[in-house]
Order: C-alpha cells, then structure tokens, then sequence
C-alpha cells in the first residue's frame, strides 16, 4: 500500500511523458514497448522519473528482454514470461503466430520446494498422515490458485511428484524396521490423494474461464 502511493506520482508522470504502456504492482514494474529503441527510451525516463522521488532502479533486475518470436524471457511477480508459438495453428493451419505464455518461476518453484521440505520435514516424522496432508493442503491450495491461470501445467506436475516423494521419504522412516515388504510400492500419487492429498495437476484454469 505504501509502495503504492508513493509512486502514484510515478504512474501520473508516465501517463503524460513515458513511452510504451506501464504494468507496475507495488514497487515492480514492466513497460511493454513496439521497440527496442522505444524499450531504451522508457528505461532512461523511468530512472529520471525514479530520480526525481529518491529512487534507484535495481541494477540486476532491470533490463530490456526481446519478447519476439520466443528470443527471450522475463521474471513478473512469481512468473516467467515467455512467448511460445502455437502448435495447433501451425498444425491446421501452417500459420506461425506466438502467444504470451507464463509459468511459476524457477525461483517461485524453489521456494515450492523449500516449504514443502519444512512441511514434509525429519522433525515432523511424529505426526499422523492427515495431518501432515491437511499442512500441505492449506499450501498447495495457496500457491496453486495464484499459478493456477497460466500455461503452469508442467510446473503443476513437477510440484506433485515432488510432494508424493518428500512424503514417501518421511513414511520410510517412520515405519523404520517396521516397514513391510511391498509396502512402499503401494505409496503412489494415487494412494497419497486417496488419503487427501490435494492434487496441483488438473487445476489449470485459463484467464477466459476464470
């Protein structure tokens, strides 16, 4: 909220003297532009019009990316931006046209990774299954419904397998020399959503059904 109205005065300046069109949210921002010498442009504006508040742009974070025909990506919120060229047009139709795909970024999976490793962690081999599931639950839950209107099927399936594993891990080593033979074959992404589990994949829905 702060983020936001202390750059209202940046979103009013680019109004009336920035190029190309603004996409911010808090204090992260994207300018889409035609060009690339539309793209230096609204660099150079968007640090003097930072200057002139106290602000600096991030040395790593801000960069022109060529979004044409696939050359190159962007990190926006959680998601990798992408441009992908539809299969189906080029499979009925022999046209070549590329769509604006985005996916959970690599860093917004490794952080997936991170809380379902505290979640699934050796401290927590004590605690019954459901309520182990019903943590991950309010979790998966979570995070899928932010990813859950891009192209992030993949990234859905990755996570689910992920999950089912750090949980077979953890049923290993509860049952320690009381495991039984054939026990974990038994363990798979279907038993686990037997129990509860919520499932990522299957999830997707896209921006016009939503």
């Amino acid at each position: 909220m702060l983020a936001n109205i202390y750059l209202h005065a940046f979103d009013r300046a680019w109004v009336e003297q920035g190029t190309g069109e603004l996409v911010r949210y808090a204090d992260d921002f994207v300018v889409i532009c035609r060009t690339a010498g539309q793209a230096e442009q609204a660099r150079a504006r968007a640090a003097a019009l930072l200057g002139e508040l106290g602000l600096d742009l991030h040395p790593d974070k801000t960069r022109v990316v060529d979004l044409r025909e696939g050359r190159e990506g962007f990190d926006f919120l959680g998601c990798h931006l992408h441009a992908r060229m539809s299969g189906r047009l080029w499979e009925q139709k022999r046209i070549i046209r590329y769509y604006l795909h985005r996916w959970p970024s690599a860093r917004s999976m490794q952080r997936a990774r991170l809380r379902v490793k505290a979640l699934t962690g050796r401290d927590r081999v004590g605690m019954e299954l459901k309520d182990l599931i019903k943590g991950l639950n309010l979790f998966l839950r979570g995070w899928g419904n932010y990813f859950r209107t891009g192209n992030a099927a993949n990234k859905f399936v990755q996570l689910d397998r992920h999950v089912v594993w750090r949980l077979k891990r953890l049923l290993i080593k509860k049952r320690g020399r009381n495991l039984r033979a054939g026990q974990v074959g038994r363990w798979t992404r279907t038993w686990f959503h037997d129990q509860g589990l919520h499932q990522l994949m299957g999830t997707i829905t896209y921006p016009k059904a939503a």
